[in-house]
């Protein structure tokens, strides 16, 4: 890219146009370019990559961030770069996508179900760099200072010498103060899983409900991986792709050819 010329930046999130992880990545996106926001009117953690098909969706322009033009969307976080891309800013090159910051891991598996990565991805569906951002606080009230200096010099890193063919980086941040944190790590998605449960209750109507909860369990122990990169208090960065192709079990399955 020519960085003579101003880059045109995308932020979304899936916590929500007010989380603070949204207003710390704005902040550091302005000082590469113009910055664009569309996302989500409520929380959308956990949506993946869902998209609006039974109901109208709505945008709104909000005055919510100086001097930037910000709108929200009724719609799923995918839905928010859709329609940035096809109808808000379709006269616009966005050249890149920055997703986050999300309160909470999307490390390993979680990748799938993540709806600031999924945003991401229909970014880098459309062929545009896109980075997820994640920190390792649920916390609506999580310090997301501690990593800045390390999310400047990855979208400065990306703006410069652009992305492969997967177009989109998974960058988790660990839990710490920044003079803990020990630096950044290229990595490989772990293998891990959720082992589930639903709690049952009885509503107020008299109804049977069903609240899923549960607890994460990594199944790797490589020290290549990126939880075990956010383990040893390095940040994690991914390259990822939507290509979800398992390559080595094509030999396997020929004898099923006809």
């Amino acid at each position: 890219m020519d960085m003579k010329k101003k880059p045109t930046i995308l932020v979304t999130n899936d916590d929500g146009m007010f989380a603070p992880g949204i207003k710390k990545l704005i902040s550091i996106a302005k000082k590469f370019g113009t910055v664009l926001v569309v996302a989500p009117d409520s929380p959308q953690s956990g949506q993946g990559h869902a998209v609006t098909l039974s109901q109208p969706i709505r945008l709104h322009k909000v005055n919510v961030f100086e001097d930037v033009e910000a709108y929200e969307c009724s719609g799923t976080p995918v839905d928010c770069v859709k329609l940035a891309k096809n109808v808000l800013f379709k006269d616009r090159n966005i050249d890149l996508c920055v997703s986050g910051i999300n309160h909470g891991s999307n490390a390993s598996i979680n990748i799938l179900y993540s709806g600031t990565m999924s945003a991401a991805m229909e970014a880098a569906l459309e062929n545009i760099d896109s980075i997820g951002f994640s920190h390792m606080n649920y916390s609506f009230d999580a310090d997301m200072n501690a990593a800045e200096s390390y999310i400047e010099m990855i979208i400065a890193y990306v703006l410069e010498k652009g992305l492969s063919d997967s177009r989109l980086l998974n960058v988790n941040i660990p839990n710490l103060p920044a003079s803990e944190i020990k630096g950044i790590r290229i990595c490989r998605q772990s293998q891990g899983r959720w082992e589930e449960e639903f709690q049952v209750g009885t509503d107020p109507r008299g109804e049977r409900y069903y609240w899923l909860t549960g607890k994460f369990v990594a199944e790797d122990e490589g020290t290549d991986s990126d939880l075990w990169a956010l383990r040893n208090g390095y940040i994690s960065i991914v390259p990822s792709k939507y290509d979800l192709t398992d390559h080595k079990a094509i030999g396997h399955l020929k004898g099923l050819e006809i």
